[in-house]
């Protein structure tokens, strides 16, 4: 594996050791070709949200980035419905990946398997910009960055049966017992995630929280569209193909485990093949 892979862009210079940042003017667009600050235009729902938006610092190479590669390889995630196989440009199997951090393991990952597409979602501007760095330094034609709300993306953009696996790796915790509400992992979500994955594709979880990692446990095993991987019914082995990041080091040097949790979609009900007919036979056709 390239060690740029493993590395993300040095910092910014600063004003005194190269051109100040031209200013913008109000209302102006902080990427005029890049990423919407809300592409879906929050669709007035009133819904509780895994995430916040986090507008920090963009470094000059994560800038350009936004800049260069966004109208080739990125996607504003505003409800109107998608067609993967017109978004890769192949027919070939597709990963959800949802919250990506500075994306180093995923562009690992979509190195290691060239010929499957990752959808990478993530609000984090820098993030977004650092991964697009990423797949455009190191050649990796797989990788869509998108940006915005997954649960839009999930409800209104993709079709039945479209996913080959879902990757939701180290998600906000939300440790405070008030904001457990919030966790992405509940039932309602993997209802929706399970309309949308192909019969056996694989939810991929890990989560360096304990107690996280047990609410999943126990959200996934009681869930009738899924199946436990494990024969033993509890945590897998990390497997091979999801790289050890730096977050994760982090947390294992600090003591913390990490639990991986794989899931099967398991086969269709007759209720869920209506209800997912029945569920885009008023949609266009996307691009439409």
């Amino acid at each position: 594996m390239s060690d740029s892979l493993n590395s993300s862009e040095e910092p910014r210079p600063s004003a005194a050791e190269g051109s100040p940042r031209p200013s913008r003017a109000k209302g102006e667009p902080r990427f005029p070709d890049g990423p919407k600050p809300d592409p879906a235009g929050s669709h007035f729902e009133r819904r509780i949200r895994s995430f916040q938006p986090r507008r920090s610092r963009v470094t000059a190479g994560q800038a350009d980035a936004l800049q260069r590669l966004w109208p080739k390889w990125g996607l504003d995630i505003d409800g109107r419905p998608l067609d993967l196989a017109e978004l890769f440009g192949t027919d070939g199997p597709v990963v959800l990946e949802i919250g990506f951090g500075m994306g180093e393991a995923t562009a690992q990952m979509a190195a290691a398997d060239p010929d499957t597409g990752i959808l990478a979602v993530d609000v984090h501007t820098p993030g977004q910009g650092n991964l697009l760095n990423l797949a455009d330094r190191n050649g990796l034609s797989n990788i869509r960055v998108g940006n915005g709300d997954a649960i839009i993306l999930l409800r209104e953009m993709l079709g039945p049966d479209t996913l080959d696996g879902l990757r939701v790796y180290f998600p906000d915790p939300w440790p405070k017992k008030r904001h457990h509400k919030r966790r992405i992992i509940q039932p309602e979500f993997l209802t929706l995630a399970a309309t949308r994955l192909k019969p056996g594709a694989v939810l991929h979880c890990a989560t360096d929280w304990e107690p996280y990692a047990e609410q999943m446990l126990d959200v996934l095993t009681a869930h009738p569209d899924f199946e436990n991987t494990q024969p033993d019914g509890g945590y897998a082995p990390r497997p091979g193909f999801r790289p050890l990041t730096r977050f994760e080091g982090q947390g294992l040097d600090k003591g913390h485990v990490v639990h991986d949790l794989l899931f099967r979609r398991a086969e269709h009900r007759a209720e869920d093949r209506n209800e997912g007919q029945e569920e885009h036979a008023d949609q266009p056709p996307a691009g439409d």
